[in-house]
């Protein structure tokens, strides 16, 4: 049902937010408060906090006294931001469908109020909305702690939005992503079995819905992004020099080695049984890239499928290969 159809019948759309919080006191209350101004919605808010020891559950224990039928909370232990999303989408998979969409939430931003209307209008502009897995994604307006702008992040896809750009590289980020009911449904019933593989909950979203349905990615930001010191991930704000010394001072300190590959390995044992055999092939080969021999990596460096969004990234995407550290 489209928006005029659900405004005509006296309907709006149904939206369940996911929000993980972790010592997140500082701007928590801003966070919720912006998700309360959401236009035209039925909005529900699903709460897992990762073992905070600050004040956020006090925080979020006010607000649910205040919309009970709002906002809902449960407190676990302290395992990081991609388990506890991963927590939060099988909880909700254990609950009856009465929901549109999904929403992931960070808990230090501040969401416009059209946010997730917009996110809604653009899936429902879709053909095929009733019928396949459908994620959005978008820009941020990224902003200083007191929420004076910065630049919109992150430049919006130049290249084709499908599963060899994602198996490589995540355009999404999470704070902005939108899941219908078939995506999250294709989600809860493919959870990895091992997720330390998996890099991130919403990188994993982009690679499973772009194998299966359809990614859309909206050049506006409807979110201001906020950028500070105990970000768990935090956007581009870094000057171009800037951000490549950091990766290559991660990539000669090993922390990036292998991590694409072991997620093209998580991936493929998740979802073999729902490719064609060309595609398993190949991702199998990406999977395989650190144990090839140095003429089998050339090779496939240079034939490979798999590409990113910037020139210079999918150059650094072949030189990885090559070494076989991808």
């Amino acid at each position: 049902m489209d928006i005029k159809m659900w405004r005509n019948c006296g309907v709006i759309p149904k939206i369940q937010v996911l929000l993980s919080t972790y010592n997140g006191e500082q701007f928590l209350k801003e966070q919720l408060e912006s998700l309360l101004a959401q236009q035209n919605v039925d909005l529900n808010i699903l709460i897992r906090d990762d073992g905070s020891r600050d004040s956020t559950v006090s925080i979020i224990d006010d607000f649910v006294r205040k919309y009970p039928q709002v906002i809902q909370l449960y407190v676990g232990e302290n395992k990081g931001a991609k388990a506890s999303f991963f927590d939060l989408l099988e909880n909700i998979a254990k609950q009856p469908t009465d929901f549109d969409f999904v929403a992931f939430c960070d808990q230090d931003d501040v969401w416009m109020g059209e946010k997730l209307i917009s996110a809604v209008k653009t899936l429902q502009n879709d053909k095929n909305r009733d019928t396949i897995p459908l994620m959005y994604c978008s820009t941020t307006q990224m902003v200083q702690s007191d929420l004076r702008k910065l630049a919109v992040w992150p430049r919006p896809p130049r290249q084709p939005i499908g599963i060899y750009n994602a198996l490589v590289e995540n355009i999404a980020v999470g704070c902005t992503t939108v899941l219908n009911r078939e995506a999250v449904s294709l989600l809860a019933a493919n959870m990895p079995n091992n997720i330390t593989d998996v890099i991130m909950h919403d990188w994993w979203a982009y690679i499973c819905v772009s194998s299966s349905g359809k990614v859309v990615f909206d050049e506006n930001p409807h979110i201001l992004y906020r950028q500070h010191a105990n970000n768990a991930l935090g956007g581009g704000t870094d000057h171009w020099l800037m951000k490549w010394l950091n990766r290559l001072k991660r990539f000669s300190n090993g922390k990036n080695h292998y991590i694409i590959s072991n997620q093209a390995r998580v991936f493929l044992e998740t979802f073999q049984s729902k490719l064609p055999p060309e595609q398993i092939n190949i991702i199998r080969q990406l999977a395989d890239v650190p144990r090839k021999r140095v003429l089998e990596r050339l090779f496939f460096a240079l034939r490979q499928p798999f590409y990113r969004q910037s020139s210079t990234d999918n150059l650094v995407l072949k030189v990885l290969i090559f070494l076989g550290k991808l």
